[in-house]
């Protein structure tokens, strides 16, 4: 019996085809405040964010849990660009970092017009560098302000070798999960609270056309397999065809599930971010980048 009859919830036999037969839902650890913003290098090996303990840790290949770097700007979503740096959403002062393997933080990101942003969430790299990001606002214990200093929650991009971003969508209630196609041709954006999730085409500049409603499910992180299929969180996790037909959901016994990514040498076992734990689940299809 897998992990996911065990939940009481069987998937499809549609949703069964992309996870490995009899594969269990692993609980690698429960040792956390809140995980989130899991990001995968080139190696396989996955980093993700305590942010409430202001930390980032890292889950090799061969199984090792560690910290990899303490004081972290609080960051939320993360991912890897092509040098290997590990790109951030400092939620601490609310920037954007780029942190080196061996440590090195350069802030790329401070404002937007010399105002404060709400607080970037989640990001996305395009293939020649620029940055998508969320900028919902959710009110930190470790702020000073109470209130933005920004009219509304948007998503912007941050052309590369730019300090300061662009709009890109600012018709959202407030938009929280991010993902591009490994072409860097579309964009999919959950607007968690008004529950959508979006698909855009890319532009040249990052700009965005061809907004289409994709499914009405939002989310908090988001992540694509090489068949196209879109995994999203909150309940468990929810996978939907590229068509947006819901293949089925993997019951996650966590009050919430974060975020989201592929794994392993191979980039075929799923890694998830959930409340105070992290768990894996061994698949048969592949992640992107």
């Amino acid at each position: 019996m897998t992990a996911l009859a065990q939940q009481n919830d069987t998937p499809s036999g549609e949703l069964q085809r992309i996870i490995q037969p009899g594969a269990t839902l692993q609980k690698v650890s429960g040792q956390f405040k809140f995980t989130e913003g899991p990001a995968v290098d080139k190696d396989g090996t996955v980093f993700f964010t305590d942010q409430p303990n202001d930390k980032i840790w890292k889950y090799d290949t061969e199984g090792k849990l560690s910290v990899f770097m303490d004081k972290a700007g609080r960051s939320n979503g993360m991912y890897f660009d092509k040098k290997g740096n590990l790109v951030t959403c400092a939620d601490q002062n609310n920037e954007l970092w780029s942190i080196t393997p061996d440590k090195t933080v350069t802030v790329l990101m401070t404002d937007f017009k010399g105002k404060k942003l709400n607080g970037p969430n989640d990001l996305w790299i395009e293939p020649n560098g620029g940055i998508f990001f969320t900028d919902p606002y959710y009110q930190r214990d470790y702020w000073t302000r109470q209130s933005p200093e920004i009219d509304g929650q948007k998503v912007y991009y941050l052309p590369v070798g730019q300090k300061e971003p662009i709009v890109v969508d600012a018709d959202l209630k407030q938009p929280n999960g991010i993902i591009g196609t490994p072409d860097g041709k579309f964009l999919y954006v959950a607007d968690i609270k008004d529950n959508k999730t979006y698909k855009y085409q890319i532009g040249a500049g990052g700009k965005l056309t061809n907004r289409q409603l994709y499914v009405s499910q939002g989310s908090d992180g988001m992540t694509l397999d090489n068949l196209g299929n879109l995994y999203i969180t909150g309940k468990g996790v929810t996978v939907y065809d590229p068509a947006g037909k819901k293949l089925g959901n993997i019951p996650v016994p966590a009050g919430w599930v974060g975020n989201i990514c592929f794994s392993g040498k191979d980039r075929r076992t799923l890694f998830i971010t959930a409340s105070e734990g992290i768990y894996t689940l061994p698949m048969q299809v592949t992640g992107v980048n």
